[in-house]
């Protein structure tokens, strides 16, 4: 009945305990995750549990946070992506949060990571998941540089683990994003983001749990797994007057329709 669109099995804390997790999932009706990539040295890791699973599927790219790790060429991208299950491009995107003494121009780096991954999206027309952190107006500035224009189609996807602004919100849907919402949704401290979710119209909407992180009241502090998504879901329900089911089957749809290749697979 749920989907959790965005999680880290292969993280630490997971890793070692999938049949459990797998067993929870199945109980609290947790049917689908895409697992996430981060690095190129984890894809291997990543996409044997995705061809392990028929309810599993991956991503591939290389996290704007990681550094001292194998920079993705156009080709790696590319290569992977054309494997099964593979159905999205990143984690990737934007984030000046850890700047620590450098400053914006230092990260061009990272500016030109995010490019090489909007590029193999247009290029295998698999969508984007998108990580902007502190950084949403180069990260959308640049989606509309590389993402846009020539023969290929548009690049889509999803701003996975909102916390933006509704401007930034209206500006992802305005490119032909989703938008993602995590356990943050739940937290006392997030009355800003429940606004943004109340709005966010239904059918472009996803729910996921960023597993190990971010676990959602009430298991906050704890080591957050996929089974814990439909505690988002429930939030969205209660903000937008629906019942959870609702939210879970049209969360679902939003995810099949994005992911086609998933669906189909």
């Amino acid at each position: 009945m749920f989907v959790d669109s965005h999680c880290h099995l292969t993280f630490p804390g997971l890793a070692e305990k999938l049949p459990d997790i797998r067993q929870a999932m199945h109980e609290a009706q947790v049917d689908r995750a895409l697992c996430i990539c981060t690095t190129l040295e984890e894809f291997a890791q990543v996409h044997a549990l995705a061809l392990a699973h028929d309810n599993f599927w991956c991503s591939v790219g290389v996290h704007p946070d990681n550094e001292g790790v194998t920079e993705p060429t156009l080709e790696d991208l590319l290569t992977r992506a054309a494997l099964p299950r593979v159905v999205a491009i990143g984690e990737t995107g934007l984030d000046y949060y850890r700047l620590g003494e450098r400053t914006v121009a230092d990260m061009a780096w990272q500016r030109e990571r995010f490019r090489t991954h909007i590029r193999a999206a247009r290029q295998t027309g698999k969508p984007l998941v998108i990580h902007t952190r502190s950084a949403s107006v180069d990260t959308l500035a640049i989606l509309k540089e590389e993402g846009q224009g020539g023969s290929l189609p548009p690049a889509t996807g999803v701003f996975h683990c909102f916390t933006e602004t509704r401007e930034v919100a209206e500006a992802a849907l305005d490119l032909g994003f989703y938008i993602s919402f995590s356990g943050i949704l739940t937290f006392k401290t997030a009355a800003d983001l429940r606004d943004i979710a109340a709005w966010v119209p239904m059918d472009r909407m996803l729910i996921e749990t960023d597993s190990p992180y971010l676990a959602p009241v009430p298991y906050r502090g704890k080591t957050n797994n996929p089974s814990y998504v439909p505690w988002v879901a429930k939030q969205i329900a209660q903000l937008r007057g629906l019942e959870v089911q609702e939210v879970a089957q049209q969360t679902s749809s939003n995810f099949e329709a994005l992911f086609s290749q998933a669906h189909n697979e």
